[in-house]
Order: structure tokens, then C-alpha cells, then sequence
């Protein structure tokens, strides 16, 4: 099992704002074809396009890492501020 946290525009798009998911263990890129596979509205949120960032265990996800079972995923999009 693993729990998933969205933030931002992200929560909005995808109607949540954490979940948990049961996971066996495999990379990011497994997990986020596994969300994007849920239909329209997640494959257009989370399209390989979109800019957005992931983070495991709290530390920031550079291309595919792994996601292990108990793992704590963020997906954040791009942070704006003055």
C-alpha cells in the first residue's frame, strides 16, 4: 500500500487530495501509467506533457525511481509566487 498525495491545480483536476493505493512495488513511471489508466480526466492531468513534479519519501524524484511498498508519493505541479 501506498499513499499518494496531490497538491495544487493537481487536487483540482483530479477531484482529491490524497488517496491510498494498493502497490506492489515498481517505478514512477509504472504508477503514473497505473493513474493515467483510470480514465480521461487523470491521462489528460498527468500526460506526459504536463509539467509537474514527483517526490518519494519526501525527496524529489529525478526520472524513474522506485516506489516501494509503504511509500508516500507527492505529485506536484509548478509552484508560483512573488
Amino acid at each position: 500500500m501506498i499513499r499518494i498525495l496531490y497538491f495544487g491545480v493537481l487536487r483540482d483536476r483530479v477531484g482529491r487530495d490524497s488517496e491510498e493505493l494498493a502497490w506492489n512495488g515498481g517505478s514512477t513511471d509504472a504508477l503514473l501509467q497505473h493513474l493515467r489508466d483510470r480514465g480521461p480526466q487523470w491521462a489528460e492531468a498527468l500526460a506526459p506533457g504536463q509539467v509537474f513534479r514527483m517526490a518519494v519519501n519526501r525527496q524529489m524524484a529525478y526520472g524513474e525511481v522506485p516506489v516501494p511498498d509503504g511509500a508516500e508519493v507527492g505529485i506536484l505541479p509548478p509552484v508560483t509566487g512573488g
